[in-house]
């Protein structure tokens, strides 16, 4: 089934409730955009001759054209390729020419950076300001493709922390699927609201378009395009029953923001993508109400793991509250999710990797069949991600298995560390990682964001582990940064915090 289907369904019924606004003003309803889609659809296959399953890049920031470019791929059969607008010119460059795109969709303001990106590549570029695209979108529109379930729809790209990104075979059944879990586990909705789009669309905010479109909820784009906390209180002080996704480094400068904001119209704040730490949860609670909920996945199972849905955070009463804030919820309705390790499967309080399979899983990476093999084995994906059930299914996480240290042929998880360290009333930020060391194997390193200046005594931070963990997870030593190094998707990149520990390594501040 056509996911393009979905904003046709919404448009025959609800064609003039708003489905995009900039800022506080409604520029589309759903009538106009579904219009709008189906002309370029009719455009993408007719005038320029794209034929079903070809890819098509939107390199592009938050803006109007986004979904309607999104929906017309799908309705002409089109593969779409979000790229973050963010990205250097020379990894966009590699997505473009690795996914094969004949086309490429962008915003003026990214003309200098796209010309750079497509040197030596056979892709034309359209701007959406341009001649071309309003041309475009006066072709007379033509009726969907049918599509089977498993024709692939979106290509994600992963972040590429670890080396080059790896794009997802996205089908359109595994996006429908997504969108069928955030109704059942994530977030109940209403007949009507707003989707707030304060994240890239090209990821997370956009793949949770999808169940909005079906629901016909407006899409709000921020008129500055991105995240910035004042015009995100501004936004949900407008706009009704707002939601929006949120990345959890996002969730903690809306906790520090001075802003005394009228909250009464906030839904639900639905976050993931990195790691929530347990104080920082109950300072979200404390700050917004029970307004949360929280998702774990990849790219590889978008947005469906598991859930932890905004009835669990409410539940101060249950003894297992904070150990419940500290999960990533329960496995998804969609997809089967188990603990294993050195081929056992393991029961509940067992750590070992998380895998999982079912209805949104992909079905490989883009032209990397070496890969594919690797990440889905035995008919599961492999998350690369350790972490346990307890005994009433919540997941926690512990960390990546990349990420795991091993000192003295013990495990130590980075989380854990770092969950204790962040109680500290002068830690800001914290991030862990293991070193090489000749007598253990490894070693613990702390790269800590303080407050003020000087920070914190290191002896004064030991104390404070020794009170909450055992000595041997203490951190052997402490490097103090103004700042953590991240991704354009807020996650910590450990990989760069190795990078200065190892070239720094003469000069650390040790204990």
């Amino acid at each position: 089934m056509n996911l393009a289907l979905h904003l046709r369904r919404s448009a025959l019924a609800f064609g003039e409730r708003p489905a995009i606004a900039i800022g506080r003003h409604v520029v589309l309803d759903y009538g106009q955009l579904a219009a709008r889609s189906a002309a370029l659809a009719a455009a993408l296959r007719t005038k320029l001759g794209l034929a079903a399953g070809s890819r098509v890049s939107l390199v592009m920031g938050n803006c109007a054209e986004y979904l309607e470019l999104l929906y017309a791929c799908w309705h002409a059969g089109l593969v779409a390729v979000p790229v973050n607008a963010k990205l250097h010119a020379k990894e966009i460059h590699y997505i473009l020419a690795h996914s094969g795109a004949q086309l490429c969709f962008t915003t003026p303001a990214l003309g200098s950076t796209l010309a750079e990106a497509v040197k030596g590549l056979a892709v034309e570029v359209i701007q959406t300001e341009s001649t071309a695209y309003q041309t475009m979108l006066k072709h007379a529109p033509e009726p969907p493709l049918v599509l089977a379930d498993d024709t692939p729809a979106w290509l994600f790209y992963t972040s590429g922390t670890t080396g080059r990104p790896k794009g997802a075979i996205l089908s359109h059944g595994n996006l429908r699927a997504m969108s069928f879990c955030y109704f059942t586990d994530v977030d109940r909705v209403s007949p009507w609201r707003s989707l707030l789009h304060l994240a890239p669309m090209s990821h997370g905010s956009g793949l949770y378009a999808l169940p909005h479109v079906m629901r016909a909820s407006c899409h709000v784009i921020p008129e500055s395009g991105g995240f910035d906390p004042t015009e995100a209180f501004d936004l949900i002080a407008e706009w009704e029953a707002s939601v929006f996704f949120a990345a959890p480094t996002m969730i903690r400068r809306l906790i520090d923001h001075p802003a005394d904001s009228d909250l009464s119209n906030l839904k639900t704040i639905i976050y993931g993508g990195g790691p929530m730490y347990l104080e920082d949860s109950l300072a979200a609670i404390e700050r917004f109400g029970p307004r949360l909920a929280q998702l774990y996945g990849q790219g590889e199972s978008p947005m469906t793991i598991s859930a932890l849905p905004a009835e669990v955070h409410a539940d101060r009463e249950h003894p297992n509250w904070h150990a419940r804030l500290a999960s990533v919820g329960m496995p998804q309705s969609a997809v089967e999710v188990a603990i294993r390790r050195d081929g056992e499967w393991l029961p509940a309080g067992g750590v070992g990797e998380v895998v999982v399979r079912g209805a949104t899983v992909m079905s490989g990476y883009w032209e990397q069949p070496d890969a594919s093999r690797e990440t889905l084995r035995d008919g599961w994906l492999h998350t690369g991600d350790y972490g346990f059930f307890d005994e009433h299914g919540f997941l926690t996480l512990k960390d990546r298995a990349k990420d795991l240290i091993i000192s003295g042929g013990t495990n130590i998880y980075p989380r854990e560390v770092e969950e204790v360290l962040l109680t500290h009333p002068k830690v800001v930020e914290v991030s862990v990682i293991g070193r090489p060391d000749p007598q253990w194997g490894e070693s613990v390193v702390a790269f800590v964001v303080s407050t003020g200046n000087p920070p914190p005594d290191v002896a004064e931070l030991d104390r404070h582990c020794l009170e909450h963990i055992a000595r041997f997870k203490r951190p052997r030593a402490y490097r103090f940064v103004t700042e953590l190094p991240k991704n354009n998707y807020g996650k910590v990149l450990k990989t760069v915090l190795r990078e200065i520990e190892t070239r720094e390594l003469p000069n650390k501040q040790s204990q």
